[in-house]
């Protein structure tokens, strides 16, 4: 089909768009919409392919709350929106304050009221800066950021600043808004703050931040609620009515929660599930609790540790009490009703109207994706009052409970993706009485993706238990989610976590997965000689154990080593000697990896006849085998070393590149499209080789590939 242009977007002349071929002049002029055929003839068929649809803007931004007495906080934030920055010096505001002040409710409330001047996105971090467990990474949270503008998770850069630097382009120019809550340091934040200056950032600290001040950010304290701001949040919580029957007893109750907005949510919220309950009462019951609690130096602590109390005591039924106190040392930043109910050990209905409860009563929040968590300060008071409680032989249980369960979630999850794998099952002590189960390999991923940060917490907690089985395989079970999604700046550390675990249970055959894991890991990163080092650690090992398939596994990832060091001869012999023992084996799969492998190291070296034999018998293996990734990889090179018979080629590479998306690789249809644009320029065929390209650099941008340098 010479002359066929998809043009999937509004084109406006140019270079390429007016064209004399013969005598005929082919001309575009104006503003155009939507596919486009530009020829002189066509025979047979016409195949128009639209581009991608772009994702819509993000808005990530949690719901926002009751806010009350904040107007001058908020003409703070309008003032920051309204400055006029130089290029390159973004607009951030600091709201900082004590615990329980309601920063994050402010910074919610306003950029939920100004989504309209940051039509481009809102996006929302977590960086639990002061939460129990470990602060966020900046470069974790580049990462979701990146995949929230529809760059594909396996196309997102290892290197921190090579991500900040991708999100910077992906923000620049665009009028966005950035919330960054609960955050530790200036550093944590600092890659995260968009360079532009249409862009602005609100981070909450407990901090003032000095260092976004000296840099130009707008530092904004939150003050306690004024005595009339603490009546009005009480009245909206508890109606108006109800707040005019006992004036002085609201009054007394405001002042008792020493205007902190947290402390009065949790009271107005414990009223209004007890509309019998007179509000005497209460101000008595947290005017004594307050009392017992005196010794403590730091009043917003006295506050606000009396009303989770009094709210946690009046609990209805009791066994929310239980829940909310055994879910205090849940092992991970959030988490779902599945998750809850096999930590608890309750039915999962059951485990969703306790849940309700705990909502309902402010002391847990639930957040979108059906998940919940706790605000930092409840999440101490809940582990608190579980070691008063519950004896230490309950605690334990409670969290290998939720051990088990994450244990047996990502086994399931693994086979669901890689059904290949030669995995045990698990055998926990507390199997969940509604394990998960998942229907294909896409919502398996989904999965794995949605529920990274409680699994890796997960994996930690186990190795900090003693649980080092449970640790390691864990991250064993976790492999597909890189393999598929790359996430390759957080996964050398849980694959480390994995080996340091591995070792801890002086289990020598786990010690040696581990280490391929961290070599591949390292590989990715290109770290080649650290890589080097693991994998011919693990083969040490794997030959003192006499595992045969492991050796010839073992020799193939050094052989993949040697390649990209450019030592192509050594990388050679390696794959050799690698697929002399599959094949003495009568491991298909692996051989025809390894074949491809060898095949792959041909081409690059300019052999690309001797790279048929073997890639044709790659694709024979393969298509007996349940891997039609390897299949269409195969597919593609051999449609590569087949360049010499051009019909044949382009056969092969179109089966490859159909197979690619109808599995939805897209860096696998990149390289379909690439092999494709690179024939058919070789064969003189410019217009179809600009077609490729043209759908290539699509493929690209979508997935946030780096453009061809060819092209």
């Amino acid at each position: 089909m010479p002359g066929l242009l998809d043009a999937g977007g509004v084109m406006n002349g140019g270079p390429g768009d007016d064209e004399v071929r013969d005598g005929h002049v082919n001309d575009v002029s104006g503003s155009l919409t939507g596919p486009l055929v530009q020829a002189r003839e066509i025979h047979g068929g016409i195949r128009v392919h639209h581009g991608f649809e772009p994702l819509p803007p993000p808005f990530q931004l949690p719901p926002a709350g009751i806010l009350v007495d904040r107007e001058e906080s908020l003409a703070a934030l309008d003032s920051v929106r309204m400055d006029d920055q130089a290029a390159g010096s973004p607009r951030v505001a600091v709201l900082s304050g004590p615990a329980g002040i309601g920063k994050t409710a402010v910074a919610l409330h306003w950029a939920h009221r100004e989504r309209q001047a940051f039509p481009d996105g809102q996006l929302y971090a977590d960086l639990r800066g002061h939460a129990a467990g470990e602060p966020v990474e900046p470069a974790e949270v580049l990462g979701r950021f990146i995949r929230a503008f529809g760059i594909s998770p396996e196309r997102i850069p290892a290197d921190a600043a090579e991500r900040a630097a991708l999100y910077q382009s992906l923000v620049s120019g665009r009028r966005i808004v950035v919330v960054l809550d609960d955050v530790l340091s200036a550093a944590q934040v600092g890659p995260l703050l968009p360079a532009s200056a249409a862009g602005m950032a609100v981070v909450t600290s407990r901090w003032r931040l000095a260092g976004l001040l000296m840099r130009g950010g707008r530092g904004i304290r939150l003050e306690r609620l004024s005595a009339e701001g603490a009546l009005d949040l009480l009245r909206r919580t508890l109606g108006e009515d109800r707040a005019a029957r006992e004036p002085d007893a609201v009054r007394e109750l405001a002042e008792l929660c020493s205007g902190f907005p947290l402390a009065l949510c949790v009271a107005g919220a414990r009223l209004a599930a007890r509309p019998g309950w007179d509000l005497a009462e209460m101000a008595d019951a947290l005017r004594h609790e307050r009392r017992r609690l005196n010794a403590l130096s730091v009043e917003e602590d006295i506050t606000i540790r009396a009303t989770l109390t009094l709210s946690y005591r009046g609990l209805s039924p009791p066994e929310a009490a239980r829940v909310y106190r055994l879910l205090g040392l849940f092992p991970g930043p959030t988490f779902d009703s599945r998750a809850a109910a096999a930590t608890v050990g309750l039915p999962r209905a059951r485990t969703r109207h306790l849940l309700g409860v705990l909502v309902d009563a402010n002391l847990l929040d639930d957040v979108p994706g059906g998940h919940y968590r706790f605000h930092d300060l409840t999440l101490l008071h809940a582990r608190e009052t579980a070691e008063e409680v519950d004896v230490p032989a309950v605690r334990e249980e409670t969290v290998r409970r939720a051990l088990d369960w994450f244990l047996h979630a990502t086994f399931a999850a693994s086979g669901a993706v890689l059904p290949y794998r030669r995995l045990s099952a698990p055998e926990p002590a507390y199997p969940p009485a509604e394990p998960l189960a998942f229907t294909g390999r896409d919502e398996a991923l989904d999965w794995l993706e949605n529920e990274f940060a409680n699994v890796r917490a997960a994996a930690r907690a186990a190795f900090e238990l003693g649980a080092f089985q449970t640790a390691w395989r864990m991250v064993d079970a976790i492999w597909p989610l890189f393999l598929y999604r790359g996430h390759h700046a957080e996964r050398l550390a849980v694959d480390r976590l994995g080996l340091e675990a591995a070792r801890a249970c002086s289990d020598v055959h786990a010690e040696a997965k581990m280490l391929n894991r961290t070599g591949l890991a390292l590989r990715d990163l290109g770290r080649l000689e650290e890589a080097a080092e693991d994998f011919r650690e693990a083969l040490r090992i794997w030959r003192r154990l006499g595992d045969a398939q492991r050796v010839a596994g073992g020799l193939r990832r050094l052989g993949l080593v040697e390649r990209d060091l450019g030592h192509l001869d050594r990388a050679l012999t390696l794959f050799g000697e690698a697929l002399e023992r599959h094949r003495s084996l009568d491991e298909s799969r692996k051989a025809a990896l390894t074949l491809c492998d060898i095949g792959q190291t041909l081409i690059i070296e300019g052999r690309a006849a001797e790279a048929v034999a073997p890639l044709t018998e790659a694709l024979h293996l393969l298509t007996a085998q349940a891997d039609p990734h390897n299949e269409a990889r195969a597919l593609i090179l051999l449609g590569r070393a087949e360049a010499a018979d051009g019909g044949a080629a382009a056969r092969l590479l179109t089966r490859g590149l159909r197979l690619m998306r109808d599995i939805g690789s897209a860096t696998g249809e990149l390289q379909a499209l690439r092999a494709l644009g690179d024939l058919a320029l070789a064969e003189g065929r410019t217009d179809d080789a600009r077609r490729y390209r043209e759908e290539a650099r699509q493929v690209a941008e979508r997935t946030g590939t780096a453009p061809d340098p060819a092209g």
